[in-house]
């Protein structure tokens, strides 16, 4: 089984030209047309810390929610939210909290696909080197301690500019580390902070950046996609 994964910093639906616009970055998705998304900053940091996608148009998509939120009006968790094909089965949502001074979490889904199982974590670490250290930690601990020996890939803006030092170093030889490219910032990327890390159970066939004219302009950060393919045996 094969699935296109990607990760998108949406930056609030806020473009380079300064706009709100969430048909814009939905448009960028429809582009991608993966089959799993994990968006970042895709609810407002203040008050109701309502969704920048309005529902009723996420409704209107090929893909529905991993329900992770808290309060009424939110699509994710700390900006975090996850979007699935509407023909998978989503077994359970979790929001997790991620050590941090400022609210840092993740999304978490179980999902079952064509009858196999998976998890899917999406993500946003912090600017410090050493809390993105504290923070990978815990997101290895959660899926440590989880039951069963799901295929899992995490994904998300990592803030960590170097491909594989710093924080990237507490993943073990059992998770492979995808780095598509330079995703930041969109109109001349220069770092390559947003990954996808997969675990044993997959081989990554193929990643790449998604830097098209809408998607350079659409947000600070460019899409990152992996099609992964989960090793059955």
């Amino acid at each position: 089984m094969e699935l296109t994964f990607a990760s998108y910093n949406i930056h609030k639906g806020v473009g380079l030209d300064r706009r709100r616009d969430p048909e814009r970055i939905l448009s960028v998705l429809h582009e991608i047309d993966a089959d799993i998304i994990a968006l970042q900053e895709a609810d407002r940091r203040i008050g109701e810390r309502a969704s920048v996608l309005p529902r009723a148009e996420i409704d209107d998509t090929p893909w529905r929610l991993v329900e992770v939120a808290k309060r009424p009006r939110s699509i994710g968790w700390h900006g975090n939210a996850l979007l699935v094909r509407r023909d998978m089965d989503v077994v359970a949502g979790d929001s997790l909290d991620l050590p941090t001074l400022e609210p840092r979490g993740a999304a978490c889904g179980e999902l079952r696909v064509e009858g196999w199982p998976l998890r899917v974590i999406g993500t946003h670490l912090d600017l410090s080197g050493l809390r993105r250290r504290d923070q990978i930690r815990s997101l290895l601990g959660f899926v440590a301690d989880c039951a069963g020996d799901l295929p899992t890939v995490i994904m998300g803006d990592f803030n960590q500019w170097g491909l594989r030092t710093g924080a990237m170093r507490e993943f073990s030889d059992g998770w492979q580390i995808v780095t598509p490219g330079r995703s930041y910032p969109s109109r001349q990327p220069v770092a390559s902070l947003d990954r996808i890390v997969a675990s044993r159970h997959w081989r990554c066939v193929s990643a790449e950046v998604h830097h098209t004219g809408l998607s350079s302009v659409a947000s600070d950060h460019l899409p990152v996609t992996a099609r992964l393919k989960m090793l059955t045996k």
